[in-house]
């Protein structure tokens, strides 16, 4: 019980002297860019669904 106590003293430690804490803009523009990536990212497969559905249907179509 002894080790659970001052790992937890030594991670309350960690986050309030020695971690670097970014800016509310910062952390507003990083917000905003992994959004937009993500969105990039469900739009491409997405579009690779679509592409590959119409490809399935119309080699099934030629058979």
């Amino acid at each position: 019980m002894n080790k659970i106590g001052l790992y937890l003293r030594e991670s309350y430690n960690e986050l309030v002297h020695n971690v670097t804490w970014p800016s509310y803009s910062t952390l507003q523009t990083n917000t905003i860019l992994v959004l937009i990536g993500s969105a990039l990212f469900a739009f491409t497969i997405m579009a690779m669904d679509f592409v590959w559905k119409n490809l399935v249907e119309f080699i099934y179509k030629l058979g």
